[in-house]
């Protein structure tokens, strides 16, 4: 199991702020004891669906539940960079392509009942990797481990990849940032959580303006500047709803998945009393 020590903002220490989020960890909690599995999304890339599946496993992890991030933004993945200090070698991409067991992906972070997948380097097919029976059998194994996963996706405005994911969890939880995307815009967005068989938990409105001197409206600029942006600079290249061509094959596609000993070997590590 790797190491890795995380680094948080000022803001993300604030007090109001993690206040907040553990009212939506108990909302979450209220969701039923079956609630475990969670994927976190947003309509446009920048809207800070990434903080929000950090805060939110960091305020389980702080209420004493064993909790693992998974970072399945694969094509354009911030967490490494904005979170992680030191060296992480393996991601989630290793694991995927059977290259490495999930207790090697796995990381043990300086937070107590913390742990992270990183996402690791970009596959050409990620779609197909997390639509996969691979990444289904890494979902149990860690649901058998961990109280709760955390997943955060990329933004289903712009590929299908979020909703590949939210079918294989327990819930899903759309992030908004205020004043940034169009009703119908996000309404489009829950339309696809619905035909993916989804079960959405419900909205975080994010990047509220607290001073009282925001208003809502004029979602038209913020739309485009974001949608045409973004989509065209991160998400563009890899195409909207469409897999890059078939998966390429790998020899060692059941490395360490399928194996019980993995699974205890898991459980030895992180619950350590």
């Amino acid at each position: 199991m790797q190491s890795a020590k995380l680094h948080f903002s000022a803001a993300e220490n604030n007090y109001q702020q993690k206040e907040a989020y553990k009212t939506l960890r108990s909302n979450v909690e209220f969701s039923g004891q079956d609630v475990r599995a969670i994927s976190i999304t947003s309509c446009t890339p920048g809207e800070g669906k990434t903080s929000v599946a950090m805060a939110l496993a960091r305020a389980f992890a702080e209420a004493g539940k064993k909790t693992v991030l998974v970072d399945a933004d694969m094509r354009k993945s911030v967490m490494v960079g904005r979170y992680k200090t030191g060296t992480v070698r393996l991601g989630l991409t290793h694991c995927l392509v059977g290259r490495e067991k999930l207790s090697s992906v796995i990381c043990e972070t300086d937070v107590p009942n913390l742990y992270i997948v990183f996402s690791g380097p970009v596959p050409p097919n990620p779609s197909e990797l997390l639509g996969g029976r691979i990444f289904g059998k890494v979902l149990d194994n860690m649901k058998n481990v961990f109280d709760y996963v955390i997943i955060d996706t990329p933004p289903l405005g712009s590929v299908i990849d979020a909703a590949v994911v939210s079918k294989q969890c327990d819930g899903t939880i759309m992030v908004i940032e205020d004043n940034a995307i169009s009703y119908r815009f996000a309404q489009k967005v829950k339309d696809q959580l619905d035909k993916a068989g989804a079960k959405l938990l419900g909205v975080v409105l994010n990047k509220v303006d607290m001073s009282g001197k925001g208003y809502y409206g004029h979602y038209g600029n913020y739309y485009g500047k974001y949608y045409g942006k973004y989509y065209g600079k991160y998400y563009g290249q890899y195409g909207n709803t469409q897999d890059n061509g078939p998966a390429r094959p790998e020899k060692k596609e059941e490395v360490g998945i399928d194996v019980d000993e993995e699974l205890d070997y898991i459980e030895g590590i992180v619950r350590k009393g």
